[in-house]
């Protein structure tokens, strides 16, 4: 015997939702369903619960939810046999259309509907996290009164372009724009998305429509651009947009407004840059006011920042993809909605999964109301317009298995199934199935919307010849361990689960050839804090345009003290001479915007030996303190990173691989640093280890042993005093040092010295202006032909004490070039050429960027000729080789000898694109002692230096390279 509940609607044509509920045997609940008698059929057995809603069962056929077991309910199952609706096998799903919830039924939801997009030959069209501004047409926005199949639907977005006329007929037309990106406002009341129009018939692609950002307000049924300007709203690709608390609306954009203003300040065009793939114009967070005015940049990443959330904190957290050099992953950032507080959440060692052999990121985030954000996680490109949903526990992990510095004994994962923990997302038929949305729903019952796709597969047993349209079965593991078995096409439909009762409710029935993208609930939800400004805010420093960073040690790697000494030992002077402390200057560096081809279009020569490092520029250099503490003020709104030298300027660090940025007034405060490769928290106050720099102990003193001038406050670094006292540091374009914490009582103070653009003899590699005083527009950009090139050029002849007499020639061109003094040929000094030739090799580069940079072969005079030194090839008992024919035998020469064989001797290059640590080869001929002892000046050492260690770039100004 079964307990049915029919509904009473459909009995009494009513308006009432209440169920009739009566007793009825197996054969009867059969007739009814089949027979379509009722809207749902709730049938319980002891303690399960499954329901039927009537539509087309046929629909159903391939349909399954939730485990369940063959062995178990048998009667049950034969009967959903029967109708189609159960396949046998450990992972069997059941469908389920709950009874009305009160707290659900009465929400509006909204989803976006596709046509399921499909190419020319028949396979689903490719997304890409990277590339958010695509044009799939074919969406639809439409909205339901209530989260049941019952409701109708009502399309709200096709009255941005079409009549009414059309939208009553269907028009094919509908079917010709885009929408994506939903969200819904804190009150329930206004849906948010991003909309682009049909395209243009015969028009250009920059003449063709845009990603716009639009609105539906469901109180009065109206919608609206949110950019009234035709000219304003069309400036950029406008995508991902969210509701900030206080009204205003935080989006992706590739605008880059205030990074285009930047530019012009700079002396260059304005221009929208490109990606670090340098593919797609980067789009990055802007926010507006409610009426589409008022745009302001608040993120200054080289690639993408995408999809924005805003947390019960008000801070904004989205996914940025850190592409800078050996990045490409897509993590958690999260920041103030000025822009200030930039810092990582979560991810940065989380991208290997179990269920996919490939990198997988995260995107499309929520917050939860128990606080775990809710992601995507799926590979950068994918045809199958879904992948799986995961749970993140943010506030003890900072990636998977590694928490915060305060929770050591947690383990992980932190990563969790949002619902099923058996979808796969490596290409294989994902028992699972797959996701292409969630929302989670705020009234406590813990419940969520999705998009999900069953796993289905062609019925391997059927004959493929006949015209009949192909089976397709459920999966079960017998077919899934099937080798020929494939899968069926995806089939998203609209659900609610209710991780309580462990059950599924249908929404939207799927339908072949149709996908649900994108979904929310229109239910109130609380509004979240207002995390407008920095947690520390200057206001002078707002007014120069300048935000300041505070490091408390570079020796700080999430709290170990790495110093040789410790840093107690090195603060002190009479422990420590300045000479072995190993770090005494921090560079900071600044990445350059790329044009795209159209702007300016150049030749990949330009960035020389490596593309990796893109192209450089250098904003200045400041000292860093004996207990390893920097304080220094920065341009504000300028993707950042910073590297650390040793007294000669060179880089003893690796590079600084993810762009930092402040806004205007904003004081950063870093505990330390960090390897790429440790998984140890850091980039997140809340997550790292407590510093190891305690600072002063006490206030009005000073540090031990140091000069007493520079009294401390409790708890201060030696930068923090060093600032207060003398004044926070500004970057330099030379590097200067000055003992200023040695005592003069105690011991004598080092002598000073700096490392001056203005001891050059060749280019300035910035404004004469800002070699004198630096502002926030200075920047230091060294080119190869302008700035390198000349150091080998410059006259260094030695002449006798009357001047007249010449001693040696120590030019550079002078001895490592092919052209002798008189006129002959002659072999470089070193075998290194550093003529200012084009290349033989390249001509697009100098002689000597490439006999630099690259491997060459050795020469030798051979009849006053230069030409490639031959030697002869032995094995490895030391044995001569001889060339041979087909045959083995030997080859003779005319005089019946046999031919050895013979190699060119390989010259290695004498620099590194790793910098100039790594380029010893040319820099110890220049050491005390050495052969060029002398020969280069500090100031002409320290651009060499500069230049390798940003990554030995042919040019680092896109438009001083020649157009390709």
């Amino acid at each position: 015997m079964l307990r049915v509940a029919l509904d009473r609607q459909y009995l009494l044509n009513t308006n009432t939702d209440n169920l009739l509920t009566t007793d009825i045997e197996w054969g009867t609940a059969i007739n009814l369903i089949l027979k379509r008698r009722f809207t749902s059929v709730h049938l319980e057995t002891r303690n399960n619960v499954w329901s039927i809603t009537n539509v087309d069962i046929r629909m159903f056929s391939n349909l399954v939810f939730k485990t369940l077991r063959c062995s178990l309910y048998l009667r049950l199952q034969a009967v959903f046999l029967c109708l189609g609706l159960l396949g046998c096998g450990d992972d069997s799903i059941l469908l389920s259309d709950q009874d009305a919830d009160p707290v659900v039924i009465d929400v509006p939801i909204a989803y976006i509907k596709r046509i399921a997009p499909y190419d020319d030959e028949q396979l689903l069209v490719e997304q890409s996290i990277t590339r958010p501004a695509d044009f799939i047409p074919g969406a639809s926005l439409y909205i339901k009164s209530r989260a049941a199949v019952s409701a109708a639907e009502t399309n709200i977005s096709a009255a941005a372009f079409f009549s009414e006329e059309q939208i009553a007929a269907n028009d094919p037309e509908l079917d010709t724009y885009d929408v994506k990106d939903l969200n819904v406002s804190y009150d329930g009341e206004r849906l948010i998305f991003a909309m682009r129009a049909p395209e243009i018939e015969d028009a250009n692609d920059d003449e063709q429509p845009t990603w716009n950002i639009w609105e539906y307000d469901l109180t009065s049924d109206t919608l609206r651009r949110v950019i009234v300007s035709d000219l304003d709203a069309e400036f950029g690709e406008d995508t991902s947009p969210v509701y900030l608390p206080d009204g205003r609306i935080v989006f992706s954009s590739t605008r880059q407004q205030a990074n285009q203003a930047i530019l012009l300040d700079e002396g260059k065009p304005q221009y929208q840059a490109i990606d670090e793939d340098r593919n797609q114009t980067a789009s990055v967070l802007h926010v507006m006011d409610a009426d589409g005015e008022n745009i302001q940049q608040i993120s200054f990443n080289q690639s993408h920042d995408l999809d924005p959330t805003i947390l019960s904190s008000g801070k904004i957290l989205f996914s940025r993809w850190d592409n800078a050099v050996t990045n490409n992953t897509v993590n958690l950032y999260q920041m103030n909605t000025d822009g200030s507080d930039l810092e990582i959440v979560y991810g940065r060692h989380s991208h290997i999964s179990s269920s996919s052999d490939l990198a997988l990121h995260f995107t499309q985030l929520a917050e939860q109301p128990d606080g775990q954000v809710l992601a995507m996680l799926r590979p950068f490109s994918t045809n199958q317009w879904g992948a799986d949903f995961i749970n993140i526990d943010v506030a003890n992990y900072i990636d998977d298995t590694m928490p915060i510095a305060s929770q050591p004994g947690l383990t992980g994962p932190a990563q969790t199934p949002a619902i099923f923990d058996n979808v796969l997302i490596n290409g294989d038929i994902s028992p699972g199935g797959s996701f292409s949305a969630m929302y989670p729903l705020w009234d406590g019952s813990e419940r969520i919307l999705f998009s999900w796709s069953q796993c289905r597969v062609y019925d391997p047993e059927q004959d493929g010849d006949t015209d009949d349209a192909l089976q397709i079965l459920p999966c079960d593991d017998t077919l899934l361990e099937n080798p020929v078995v494939e899968a069926a096409p995806l089939l998203y439909g609209l659900w609610m689960y209710d991780p309580i009762d462990n059950t599924q409710l249908v929404i939207n029935v799927p339908e072949e050839e149709l996908f649900y993208t994108d979904l929310v609930a229109m239910q109130p939800r609380a509004f979240p804090g207002n995390a407008l400004i920095a947690d520390e805010y200057d206001q002078d420093l707002a007014l120069e345009g300048l935000g300041r960073v505070h490091i408390r040690s570079v020796y700080d790697f999430a709290g170990i003290d790495t110093s040789p000494q410790g840093i107690t030992a090195l603060s002190d002077p009479t422990q420590t001479p300045v000479v072995d402390r190993p770090a005494r200057f921090l560079r900071v560096v600044k990445a350059v915007s790329l044009p795209d081809d159209e702007v300016r279009d150049f030749d990949n020569s330009a960035f020389g030996r490596s593309s990796a490092q893109l192209m450089r520029e250098i904003i200045g250099y400041v000292p860093i303190e004996p207990d390893g503490s920097v304080l220094f003020n920065v341009p504000a709104n300028v993707p950042l990173s910073f590297s650390l030298l040793d007294q000669d300027g060179q880089r003893i660090s690796e590079r600084h691989q993810n762009w930092l940025q402040l806004v205007s007034g904003e004081v950063k405060t870093c505990n330390g640093c960090h390897t790429q490769n440790s998984e140890m928290p850091h980039g997140r106050l809340d997550a790292e280890a407590d510093s190891i720099n305690l600072g002063a102990t006490s206030s009005g003193g000073g540090f031990p042993n140091t000069n007493p001038a520079l009294f401390t406050d409790v708890g201060d670094t030696m930068a923090q005093t060093a600032g207060r006292v003398l004044g926070v540091s500004y970057p330099s374009a030379d590097i200067v040092f000055e003992d200023i914490w040695t005592d003069p009582d105690i011991q004598t103070p080092v002598a000073s010295f700096s490392y001056a653009y203005s001891d050059l003899q060749s280019t300035l590699p910035i404004s004469s202006s800002c070699a004198l005083i630096w502002t926030s527009l200075c920047r230091i950009e060294i080119n190869f032909p302008d700035h390198i090139q000349p150091i080998f050029s410059v006259d260094r002849q030695v002449y006798s004490e009357d001047g007249v007499t010449l001693l040696e020639d120590r030019t550079c061109v002078s001895c490592h070039t092919p052209d002798g003094s008189d006129d002959l040929a002659q072999v470089p000094a070193a075998q290194l050429d550093l003529r200012g030739v084009a290349s033989t090799d390249d001509p697009d580069v100098f002689t000597s960027y490439r006999e630099l940079m690259f491997s060459d072969s050795e020469q030798e005079l051979s009849d006053g000729v230069l030409i490639n030194r031959l030697v002869e090839v032995t094995d490895n008992d030391g044995n001569i080789v001889y060339e041979v024919d087909e045959e083995g035998e030997l080859i003779l020469d005319a005089e019946g000898n046999p031919i050895a064989v013979t190699e060119t001797v390989s010259v290695t290059n004498s620099m590194s694109t790793n910098g100039a640590i790594s380029s010893n080869r040319f820099f110890r001929v220049f050491d005390q002692g050495a052969i060029h002892d002398a020969w280069l000046t500090p100031a002409e050492s320290k651009l060499l230096s500069e230049w390798l260690d940003i990554g030995a770039q042919y040019y680092n100004n896109p438009f001083a390279a020649p157009v390709n």
